[in-house]
């Protein structure tokens, strides 16, 4: 049996289903945050009635999200940066949450 060269690497399922979905809200909320910001704003000045008030809103950044969501590519995207992360994560012990954080210097 002849050995792949490069293996597809294994995700969990919780690596699969739960973490990288994650990764995809994130990131489409940013690659979506005017639609963010437009509803957030009608919200605020809606009220009580923002449930009818911002339909047009939310139904625009539910379609902006929904895009995102059900892109394979983008899936894909997120599923290789998690990846790095994971590697990177094994090899140095320290998670992206605190290697993005900006570490004292003397000075």
């Amino acid at each position: 049996m002849q050995k792949r060269i490069e293996e597809e690497p294994h995700l969990r399922h919780v690596e699969k289903d739960v973490l990288i979905p994650k990764m995809m809200r994130e990131k489409a909320k940013e690659l979506c945050s005017d639609k963010v910001e437009a509803f957030t704003e009608c919200c605020k000045e809606g009220g009580f009635f923002m449930v009818f008030k911002c339909r047009k809103e939310n139904a625009a950044l539910k379609d902006c999200l929904t895009g995102y969501y059900k892109d394979p590519a983008f899936f894909e995207e997120c599923k290789e940066e998690y990846l790095r992360e994971r590697e990177e994560y094994r090899r140095t012990g320290i998670s992206s949450k605190y290697r993005k954080q900006n570490l004292p210097t003397n000075t």
